[in-house]
């Protein structure tokens, strides 16, 4: 009995009595039925809308799934497959370079069917096609085999904008290749006729061949002209598929627009050399006229510094005024006194390569060179250099504090320029950035304010 009154008191003192615990199932419940009405309701997570469907089958009740509306479902599925098209034809365009250079170049190459003059005519830059494409499609793979390996099915981390800007600098590449096409087209034709066991080493190799598909060295030869024609279609597909609020939404339409600029371009280089044949058009716009001059004036600077594309930045590039003080020394609110004319100026920067066989986005390298090139305004069709290059490790840049819509650049023992910009601020951020790399580069850097002794006098002391 004494054990009984104990448990019982025991019970009464630890438990819940009847109160609090109808009162706690009361909450619960309530708490339960707000959790369910929150579920029916809860908004989509790509969208934000709250008609999500109701799940009844459990077997297809996937959380990941269920968090999407109906429009958002297809979206995603449309976008994975636009992903993926990307990739799959990536990859086969790759193996059609493969087989233009192990079934076309090297047997002909080994064989003495041609010399190395007539087969660079033929194949052009098909070996740096191939490396461009190699480690483009290993970037891409990588990507989708991490989200698949992250649970990502719908390979929604997969930025395909982001990765493409990554390697804008294959688009030059593709440019060369389409350049040269209908020479190359020519030089075939001419030698094939011209060598009995070209023509049927050709002949054979398209019949027997099982690698081949019955196609000819010509077929094989337009992969590359096809493939940057379809970049555009292909990302367009993916930014259809894509909401404005996904990180890659900017970056996959910058990409579209810098690959027409680029076919743009090819088409006005291919009539101005004379040939007949164009890569497909589109819709020619302001900014697409912009980007393609710009790409003209990189061209031209590339060219007088020769410098390697991998090698080299463009920090800025922009229209300035220029002026240049008649007695080389700084004038007094110089902007009041001096005659400026427009100029298209670019900063260049030479930096070292990290990898050598990968374009994989990576730290920047130290900087080996940086030059400011100066083009005149496009005149008869064609951009022309004011003056050779501006090493800024020879140079020094200063302003004047009375006039602070300008700056100076001096070439050691030379000549003395002064710049501007219709925008003040964007006046100082030319200046900062060439000063920069002026006393990053100079020699005397580490002296007083980056300025050599025999630069500094009394009544033109620049800060």
């Amino acid at each position: 009995a004494t054990r009984t009154k104990s448990a019982d008191v025991e019970r009464a003192d630890s438990g819940i009595g009847q109160m609090p615990a109808r009162k706690w199932r009361n909450r619960a419940s309530e708490t339960l039925s707000s959790l369910q009405a929150w579920e029916a309701h809860r908004p989509c997570t790509d969208c934000g809308e709250r008609d999500l469907p109701v799940e009844t089958d459990v077997q297809n009740c996937n959380q990941r799934r269920a968090d999407l509306c109906e429009k958002c479902r297809k979206r995603r599925t449309e976008r994975k497959e636009s992903v993926l098209e990307f990739v799959n034809t990536e990859a086969s365009y790759g193996e059609d370079l493969r087989i233009i250079k192990e079934e076309f170049y090297l047997p002909m190459q080994a064989a003495g069917l041609l010399s190395q003059e007539q087969l660079q005519g033929i194949f052009s830059n098909i070996q740096e096609l191939i490396d461009l494409n190699e480690n483009f499609l290993e970037i891409l793979q990588e990507e989708i085999d991490q989200a698949f390996d992250q649970g990502d099915n719908d390979l929604m981390t997969v930025c395909i904008g982001e990765i493409f800007l990554e390697f804008v600098n294959m688009l030059p590449a593709f440019q060369t290749y389409c350049l040269q096409q209908s020479s190359s087209v020519n030089m075939l034709n001419a030698l094939e006729k011209e060598k009995e066991l070209l023509r049927i080493f050709l002949n054979v190799s398209q019949n027997d061949n099982t690698a081949l598909r019955r196609m000819n060295l010509r077929s094989f030869l337009m992969a590359p002209l096809q493939r940057v024609t379809k970049y555009p279609l292909l990302l367009s597909r993916i930014i259809k598929a894509t909401t404005e609020y996904h990180p890659d939404h900017g970056s996959l339409r910058e990409a579209k627009s810098r690959i027409e600029s680029h076919l743009e371009h090819i088409n006005m280089k291919t009539k101005q050399e004379g040939n007949t044949w164009t890569l497909r058009s589109f819709r020619q716009d302001s900014k697409k006229k912009r980007e393609v001059i710009n790409i003209e004036m990189r061209e031209t600077a590339l060219k007088t510094v020769g410098w390697l594309r991998e090698e080299t930045r463009f920090v800025m590039e922009g229209s300035l005024q220029l002026a240049q003080p008649p007695d080389g020394q700084w004038v007094k609110k110089g902007s009041k006194t001096l005659k400026f004319q427009n100029m298209q100026v670019l900063l260049l920067v030479n930096m070292k390569r990290v990898s050598e066989s990968s374009l994989e986005s990576a730290e920047p390298g130290p900087v080996k060179d940086a030059v400011l090139v100066l083009i005149r305004d496009k005149n008869n069709g064609k951009f022309h250099l004011l003056r050779e290059p501006l090493r800024l490790s020879n140079c020094i840049v200063s302003t004047d504090p009375d006039c602070d819509d300008t700056f100076e650049l001096i070439e050691i023992r030379r000549e003395a320029f002064v710049f501007r910009d219709s925008d003040r601020a964007r006046t100082h951020h030319w200046f900062r950035q060439i000063r920069r790399y002026s006393r990053e580069l100079g020699s005397w850097k580490k002296r007083r304010n980056a300025l050599p002794n025999i630069m500094i006098s009394a009544p033109h002391t620049r800060p």
